[in-house]
């Protein structure tokens, strides 16, 4: 039997990213995010209910979340489901993470007086192994910077 585990969640973290990193070197963080939804009653009435997940991401997409996102940031994360399980004052529990595979940042901050630089839509992800900024024909266009939709003059442009 075939089996396929995939989720895509659009959200706002829930804190400030806290980068740690194993023995081996190899960066890793624990986010939290918060995902709404919106959906009418049978009275007519609005509701807004709002989902809590608890995200795991590991090397590069880690190290920019840290760098570029802070609590409030809208992120897209694209991974898998993963159920932890284990015993505490001899009862098992489990809970079910999300493993990140690919992560966008989202829009840019706004205000903020943290001082930390805005990140543009679209501007980083991680794809099985290898990095991606704009797409090949952004790419293209970006060499004649007139014919760029993206480049805004005077604005601060992610090293990456």
């Amino acid at each position: 039997m075939a089996s396929f585990n995939r989720v895509v969640l659009v959200g706002n973290l829930t804190r400030d990213p806290e980068l740690r990193s194993i023995q081996s070197g190899t960066s890793v963080m624990d986010v939290g995010l918060a995902v709404n939804e919106r959906r009418k009653e049978q009275s007519g009435n609005w509701v807004e209910d709002t989902n809590f997940f608890d995200v795991t991401v590991w090397g590069r997409n880690a190290e920019v979340l840290h760098e570029y996102a802070r609590k409030g940031s809208s992120i897209l994360v694209e991974g898998r489901l993963k159920q932890d399980t284990w015993e505490q004052e001899g009862q098992k529990r489990s809970k079910v993470k999300i493993i990140a595979e690919r992560i966008v940042l989202l829009g840019s901050r706004s205000g903020g007086s943290d001082g930390g630089s805005d990140y543009q839509q679209g501007g980083y992800q991680q794809q099985q192994g290898g990095y991606q900024g704009r797409s090949s024909y952004q790419q293209q266009s970006a060499a004649s910077p007139q014919n760029d939709p993206y480049s805004q003059e005077g604005s601060e442009e992610i090293p990456f």
